[in-house]
C-alpha cells in the first residue's frame, strides 16, 4: 500500500495485478487500483480534476487529465473519505503511476493534492537485485 498526506487530504492506493484481464503473450497486462481519500482537516473539499503520469517499464510517458474521478466529483467532509476502484493497462510487464487531484475548498481555493507513485508490477517480470 502507498500512502501521502497533503493539505491534510491523505491518499493511499493499493495496486493489484489483474491476470484474469492480461494477455502476458501478447503484451497486454493490466491492473486495478484502489484509492481512498480521506479528508483530516477541518474544512470542506470537493476534488475537481485528477492528473496521472503513467510510465512503462521502456520509460514512455503518458499523462492522463480530466474532471473527476470515475465519473464523480466527491465532496468531502471533515473526517469523511471517498474510495474508487479504477484501471490501467500497460504494455509492458511493469510500470509506475503517479498523479495528483485538483480539489476546492468551499471558500474556493484551489489545492494540489499528491498522489503517491507506485509500482505496477506483475509476476511476468524479471526482478534483478542490487
Amino acid at each position: 500500500m502507498y500512502s501521502c498526506t497533503t493539505h491534510d487530504i491523505r491518499v493511499t492506493v493499493q495496486p493489484m495485478y489483474l491476470d484474469e484481464q492480461s494477455s502476458p503473450d501478447d503484451q497486454q497486462f493490466v491492473w486495478a487500483y484502489q484509492v481512498r481519500i480521506e479528508n483530516l482537516g477541518e474544512r470542506t473539499v470537493r476534488l475537481r480534476n485528477r492528473y496521472w503520469s503513467i510510465t512503462d517499464a521502456r520509460g514512455r510517458t503518458q499523462e492522463v487529465r480530466g474532471p473527476g474521478v470515475v465519473g464523480e466529483q466527491p465532496l468531502l467532509r471533515p473526517g469523511e473519505s471517498f474510495e474508487y476502484t479504477s484501471g490501467c493497462p500497460l504494455s509492458t510487464p511493469s510500470g509506475m503511476m503517479v498523479g495528483a487531484y485538483e480539489m476546492e475548498a468551499e471558500s474556493g481555493e484551489r489545492l494540489e493534492v499528491d498522489i503517491p507513485a507506485f509500482s505496477l508490477d506483475s509476476p511476468h517480470q524479471r526482478v534483478s537485485l542490487n
